[in-house]
């Protein structure tokens, strides 16, 4: 187990946006420091953008970061477009350990449509707390870019 990162990078469109105001206090209370890209409301919004200045911030801060949408699919899809970053859907406690383990992602993606709270601050801990694995799976990282 790792220890957990200090600063973690919080981006949602309005979909996310309760989920991600749930684990924004989560991860404060932990003491994790949180630098929020928005959205800061319920109302709509395109989201490519701003899972786009989340990703920068993720890069730039060499931080992890957690992006919610209604389902986290959009989100992944967007996230993953920027060079650098490895996103990775999570929906069990399952995928929450193998996007680390086995892809060293750097960011994580929760529906929050889709995703009851308490899972998802679970999803989250397990996240944060699992090293990548590296050995064989360091080669198959390696090529995604």
């Amino acid at each position: 187990m790792s220890q957990l990162p200090k600063r973690i990078v919080l981006a949602s469109d309005h979909a996310g946006f309760p989920l991600k105001e749930e684990i924004k206090k989560h991860l404060l209370g932990k003491g994790i420091d949180v630098v929020d890209e928005g959205t800061f409301s319920e109302e709509p919004v395109d989201y490519p953008a701003i899972m786009r200045r989340g990703c920068a911030v993720v890069l730039q801060q060499k931080a992890p970061g957690i992006l919610f949408g209604g389902s986290g699919n959009g989100e992944a899809m967007a996230a993953n477009k920027v060079r650098g970053i490895r996103a990775a859907l999570v929906y069990s406690d399952e995928t929450a350990k193998l996007a680390r383990a086995h892809n060293d992602a750097n960011v994580m993606t929760l529906g929050g449509r889709l995703t009851k709270p308490k899972d998802a601050t679970r999803y989250v801990d397990i996240f944060l707390a699992t090293d990548f694995e590296g050995g064989r799976h360091v080669a198959r990282v390696e090529d995604l870019e």
